[in-house]
């Protein structure tokens, strides 16, 4: 039987992690993430975990101390936000580059400056192409659930790549919610032990970690890197099947709602998803064909599947809550759009750029974008592309 309980995101994914029982969990505080090592350690020291807890003294060494104990053979673990992991930058691109599999929670917020506590997604895209994959998360459900389903992808030994846990700061993070927990047992049997079949301490197989690598090797090394990526979708999909089984909770690549038949769609990620289905819902009782998609993994992103589930949509928006500063349109929107250059049917696109620095968005933001899609309809065409949502325009 499930175990029913109410907690916040970042309780839910404490409490998933003292469940896994990692290793090794080095970490340094950062708002809103910090709630996550705190609730952590207070297990490290009631004894309720066996982990090797390192407080460290900055957010890359926190990620430096990761990258040692997953090269070693640990099963490794942290947490962060924002400008903590702006400083774990270099650290991050090494962690992939090692295929170190480790786990790193990321509590969406705004990345300085100006300075801001609170959530957008200019952290987490900020690194998309660190060679992290990514999952994000709608509720603290969700971010219990991915947690787990992430640490089994990244150990998949075809992959052994760094995942992070992405949800939004304080909205998913510090907001309590009815939660389905997994009794311990069976969080420990669907992770399974972990049994690298590299690592540094292994006496019988000694391997050199993080050499210098020079232009006979770098290449293929980075092309293997670029290959476990490839397969990492094929193995969310399966370790989402397996989960399903065990809780009959269904995960994909993304989540479509009412999009089969719709005519105009929103594509989010995130905790505004939720905001969303509920204006679809309105639109739907209206008689107008509104869906969603909802994207739960961003890397590697899905864009074939994406493009085949949109691609006859008449116009869809695709909302970003961080700008991309090339002029052209924001991380999302770039990628969606790129996926359906070959298919001669696409739909009228734009893009929205929102809830900046933790600006709400409210249902009525939402509903003027479908709104703003049923014109584009009418019209026949897209004038600007490239729109804000519920910014204060100069008067």
């Amino acid at each position: 039987m499930a175990i029913r309980d109410k907690l916040s995101g970042n309780e839910a994914v404490a409490v998933a992690m003292k469940q896994i029982n990692p290793d090794v969990v080095a970490a340094f505080p950062i708002t809103p993430s910090t709630e996550i090592p705190q609730y952590f350690s207070n297990f490290v020291s009631n004894g309720e975990v066996e982990t090797e807890f390192v407080p460290v003294e900055s957010e890359h060494s926190a990620m430096s101390a990761c990258i040692s104990a997953a090269a070693a053979g640990a099963r490794t673990m942290t947490a962060t936000s924002a400008n903590g992991l702006a400083l774990m930058w270099e650290m991050l691109y090494i962690a992939a580059s090692c295929k170190t599999p480790v786990v790193l929670t990321v509590v969406n917020r705004a990345l300085s400056g100006p300075i801001n506590i609170h959530n957008d997604h200019s952290d987490s895209m900020g690194s998309r192409d660190s060679g992290w994959l990514q999952f994000y998360g709608e509720n603290n459900q969700e971010a219990y659930d991915n947690l787990l389903m992430a640490l089994k992808v990244a150990e998949h030994p075809e992959i052994s790549l760094p995942v992070m846990n992405c949800y939004d700061g304080f909205i998913t993070s510090h907001a309590v919610e009815n939660i389905e927990l997994i009794e311990d047992d069976k969080v420990k049997a669907f992770v399974g032990e972990y049994k690298p079949s590299q690592y540094m301490l292994n006496s019988d197989n000694q391997v050199a970690v993080g050499p210098l690598s020079m232009p006979t090797h770098y290449f293929e090394q980075k092309r293997q890197q670029a290959e476990s990526m490839r397969k990492a979708k094929d193995v969310i999909i399966e370790v989402s099947k397996e989960f399903e089984a065990l809780t009959g909770r269904k995960y994909d690549l993304f989540e479509s709602y009412k999009l089969d038949d719709a005519e105009v769609a929103v594509v989010v990620l995130g905790s505004t998803a939720g905001t969303t289905k509920h204006v679809v819902d309105q639109l739907r009782d209206k008689g107008v064909k509104a869906g969603m998609l909802k994207l739960r993994i961003f890397r590697p992103f899905p864009a074939e599947e994406i493009a085949e589930a949109i691609k006859d949509i008449k116009a869809v928006a695709v909302m970003d809550k961080c700008d991309g500063f090339n002029a052209k349109g924001a991380p999302v929107f770039t990628e969606v759009r790129s996926a359906l250059y070959d298919y001669d049917t696409k739909p009228a696109m734009v893009n929205y750029i929102y809830g900046l620095g933790g600006r709400d968005v409210k249902t009525d933001d939402i509903e003027k974008v479908y709104n703003d899609l049923l014109e584009v309809v009418k019209e026949g065409k897209v004038e600007d592309p490239y729109r804000y949502l519920g910014v204060m325009e100069e008067q």
